[in-house]
């Protein structure tokens, strides 16, 4: 639990780029790098949280986490990833009003560039590792085509839909193994966690903390494609509540910071909360955390042996590619178009691009040697 523990508090403070980035992070260190699973086992993991509401990326790490170790060591991997930017945004939360604009700006500019490089990376080597043949390849330019062009979560989603039924049709010959197919799966976990989803969706007061932990616990469970996609559903629900234009503050810098772009919650929870700010925070990330983690828990056995069937085999190929092409999307809008708006900003990502794939710069002194530059170019 250690072990996990320190992998994922260490992925947690350099994981810039959001979800799209941070499927690069996991495949690099727990499949090629520590080989604590294989590529067929990471494989089925990420196609089935790209279907599930939630964070997606910490979803991942949550059902990483407990294929190594069991639940605790899912937990452990939850908090590891999440502690850093947790922390971030509380303080950003006690003392944004502090720091002088020019700072912030800069640092944030900075990491926007860092997170250019990362998304860049992490397509390719998903692309590497999902794209193999003609049909993976076309299903992945299709879904960042057709992003692009109709970007919104609606189109995500069937993009998803049309790569599974069209690598299930291509697949549909290959065998799977007969034991995993048939084997039935546990029914405990599955009938507890969707028994705590609906109790609690229902169930939570509507006053004080209560209140709090039920509006986010809410936008955690049905919000459907990640960090990006919960801001439109959170500000419903608690826009109305903060001050100015604090909650566009708080997004911009979850994007900037490492980790689950879901940590704008503590930020939020903080701010809703000015008299126990720490309270807060807690509540209101546990709270849009955990349906996301209810769900992979009581789906993640009955999955793996399903997956194993040949039309699912073929579903699980589909969806991979798939998530390529979205990355890829992710790569264009939001990640590129916000950190590069000139000649100088493509210059800082073109030579960032290179010391990563070049491999012998570590990843910290990168995060270090960006946010520098961007506070540099801030001054200048």
């Amino acid at each position: 639990m250690w072990t996990v523990f320190r992998e994922f508090l260490w992925l947690g403070c350099v994981s810039f780029g959001g979800p799209a980035a941070h499927v690069g992070y996991f495949h690099r260190r727990f499949v090629t790098g520590l080989g604590w699973l294989d590529n067929d086992t990471f494989a089925r993991l990420l196609a089935l949280t790209q279907f599930l509401p939630g964070p997606a990326s910490s979803q991942l790490g949550f059902a990483i986490g407990r294929h190594r170790a069991g639940l605790p060591g899912a937990l452990v991997a939850f908090v590891g990833f999440t502690l850093p930017s947790f922390l971030l945004m509380l303080a950003l939360a006690l003392y944004a009003t502090h720091l002088p604009e020019t700072v912030l700006g800069g640092l944030v500019q900075g990491l926007k560039w860092l997170a250019a490089v990362v998304v860049a990376d992490a397509v390719l080597n998903m692309a590497g590792k999902f794209c193999r043949d003609r049909l993976t390849l076309a299903l992945a330019v299709f879904t960042a085509a057709a992003l692009w062009l109709w970007p919104g979560i609606a189109t995500q989603l069937v993009a998803l839909l049309v790569a599974t039924l069209i690598a299930q049709t291509r697949h549909q010959d290959r065998q799977g193994d007969p034991a995993s197919a048939t084997a039935a799966a546990p029914r405990r976990w599955p009938l507890l966690a969707f028994a705590l989803i609906w109790a609690l969706l229902w169930l939570l007061p509507d006053d004080g903390l209560a209140r709090l932990a039920g509006d986010f616990y809410s936008a955690g469970a049905l919000v459907f494609g990640g960090g990006h996609v919960v801001l439109p559903l959170l500000q419903g629900l608690v826009g109305e509540r903060l001050p100015g234009d604090a909650f566009l503050t708080g997004y911009a810098a979850a994007q900037a910071v490492p980790g689950p772009m879901f940590s704008l919650a503590a930020y939020l929870g903080a701010l809703l909360a000015p008299g126990a700010p720490w309270i807060g925070a807690l509540t209101a990330t546990l709270a849009i955390f955990l349906p996301g983690f209810l769900l992979v828990l009581g789906l993640g056995d009955a999955w793996q042996r399903l997956a194993n069937r040949p039309a699912l085999a073929g579903a699980v190929t589909g969806i991979n590619a798939a998530v390529v092409g979205l990355l890829l999307a992710a790569f264009y809008d939001p990640v590129l178009r916000s950190a590069v708006h000139g000649g100088l900003d493509l210059v800082m990502v073109g030579v960032g691009f290179l010391l990563v794939r070049w491999g012998r710069v570590p990843l910290v002194w990168l995060v270090v040697g960006m946010a520098v530059l961007g506070l540099v170019v801030e001054w200048v």
